[in-house]
């Protein structure tokens, strides 16, 4: 990553209100995050759009943190037709049969237990990497969890606001 302004950058600063709220929107479904981080533009640099994004997730509320955990899609099963979601979850799109069917189970009774959807960022995670996390990450608090999905879906964030920002 550059400490400069890309032109990718440029152009987001430079979208019209409506249209940059859409396309954060659309990188996290956190109205509140969107919101925060379209109020501080423009971006002089893309590590300013990152250390925004980063900021706005810790001042999250949990009502905040479900909003944006409800636009993603189990792991294993992405939204049809969306490309960002098949594109983050390649690493189960080729898992055998028995690790999608296990990762399955292991989602639901994660969901029984927290709530949501488990989520973690699985760019460039194997099925088995995801189906281990998934298994350690049970035990946990609903506290602990909290700050772990946090945590995650910064990174899912940063990855997104990076194919924003650093297309040409």
């Amino acid at each position: 990553m550059t400490s400069t302004s890309t032109p990718g950058l440029v152009r987001f600063n430079a979208l019209e209100e409506h249209a940059a709220f859409a396309a954060l929107h659309e990188a996290c479904a956190s109205r509140t995050w969107a919101e925060r981080l379209l109020a501080a533009r423009p971006y002089a640099t893309v590590e300013a759009l990152y250390a925004a994004s980063d900021a706005a997730m810790a001042e999250l509320t949990i009502a905040d943190l479900e909003e944006a955990m409800a636009g993603h899609p189990p792991i294993g099963r992405p939204k049809p037709g969306d490309p960002t979601s098949a594109r983050e979850q390649r690493g189960m799109a080729g898992a055998p049969e028995e690790l999608k069917a296990e990762m399955l189970e292991l989602n639901l009774a994660y969901q029984d237990k927290f709530g949501h959807v488990f989520l973690i960022c699985a760019t460039g995670r194997t099925g088995e990497q995801m189906r281990d996390a998934v298994k350690e990450r049970i035990g946990n608090s609903p506290e602990q969890e909290r700050e772990i999905v946090r945590t995650e879906l910064g990174k899912i964030n940063r990855i997104r606001l990076a194919r924003i920002v650093e297309e040409d």
